[in-house]
């Protein structure tokens, strides 16, 4: 009996053996970073804030990769079919993995199954951005009622036909009772550089996208979408307290894992996480861009983007947008 148990313990050290060696060995390569949106975009800003502290903790080089299209599918493809060895993670969104499971028909990954949660990063506002020429509007009470006098008028920008800036205005419209016109773009330069022109009259943008506009006094920001206010713009209320009481849209961005990650690397990233964003320097830097940095443990986070998937799902049928 002794000698069958000892022979047990023998065969399971086998088996657990690699995954020790690996997550004790790791990185021993440099890890690329998936993402599937473009350079100089809101998600690459953060990348790169964090991407020293963390190689300082992680004791290696982080590769960021670029894949931009579909939303960022793409990119999460890649991840979901990529080797579960720590050396391909992907920095998604609550559009990659909230919105988009709702919006497309048809995904050749599940966004919770195909993944390991690691670590979200930072919470991220958009804020009501127009252009004063267009609609000469102080507040967002104004705003709502000069676009209530001209029913169709006026049109919205959008990233794009059910992104998550498509989607939060679209909620928003429905909520204050207000009828515009949904005029979509391939990305974020483009549509807000249509509200700059005035082309279109307003956007939801995120914070650290048109703090520079903002800055110069080309446009506007009438409010934010978070619950609370964004330091970076502390002046400007948000939607709920202004005018559209109750509303509340907010983007989170993440790192993930293919599925089957071991739990020791994915321990070893979420600390490094924790540990670039409790650094001051760059905290305030994320802070003044106007995003609030966020940790959670895996469990957590994987608890949170199970609740945001059913969130956006709800969102997606009342707007009734869909993707093939």
């Amino acid at each position: 009996m002794a000698a069958l148990r000892s022979l047990t313990v023998f065969l399971a050290s086998l088996f657990l053996a690699p995954a020790a060696a690996l997550a004790q060995a790791w990185p021993s390569q440099p890890v690329t970073v998936l993402m599937g949106f473009p350079a100089g975009s809101g998600v690459d800003v953060v990348a790169r804030l964090l991407e020293e502290p963390m190689e300082k903790s992680l004791g290696g080089k982080l590769v960021m990769d670029y894949r931009v299209g579909a939303g960022g599918n793409l990119a999460s493809e890649a991840v979901a079919k990529a080797k579960p060895d720590g050396y391909t993670i992907l920095l998604g969104t609550a559009a990659t993995h909230g919105v988009n499971a709702a919006l497309y028909k048809k995904l050749p990954f599940d966004v919770e199954a195909d993944f390991t949660p690691i670590a979200p990063l930072v919470n991220v506002s958009n804020v009501l951005t127009v252009n004063p020429q267009v609609i000469d509007a102080a507040t967002l009470r104004e705003f709502i009622d000069k676009v209530k006098a001209s029913p169709g008028k006026y049109n919205y920008a959008s990233t794009g036909n059910g992104t998550g800036t498509h989607l939060a205005f679209a909620e928003f419209v429905s909520r204050a009772g207000l009828d515009m016109v949904h005029v979509p773009y391939k990305g974020g330069p483009e549509a807000l550089t249509s509200v700059v022109s005035g082309t279109t009259c307003c956007i939801f943008n995120q914070v650290q996208t048109v703090l520079p506009q903002w800055k110069a006094g080309r446009v506007r920001l009438l409010g934010v979408t978070t619950r609370n206010r964004v330091a970076a713009v502390a002046e400007v209320p948000t939607i709920s307290e202004a005018g559209v009481p109750g509303f509340e849209s907010i983007t989170w961005f993440g790192l993930f894992g293919p599925k089957g990650l071991d739990g020791d690397v994915v321990n070893r990233i979420n600390a490094a996480v924790k540990a670039a964003l409790e650094t001051p320097s760059v905290r305030d830097r994320l802070v003044a861009l106007g995003n609030t940095p966020r940790w959670e443990s895996p469990d957590q986070f994987r608890a949170t983007v199970k609740s945001d998937r059913a969130k956006w799902a709800v969102v997606v049928k009342q707007v009734g947008a869909t993707i093939d």
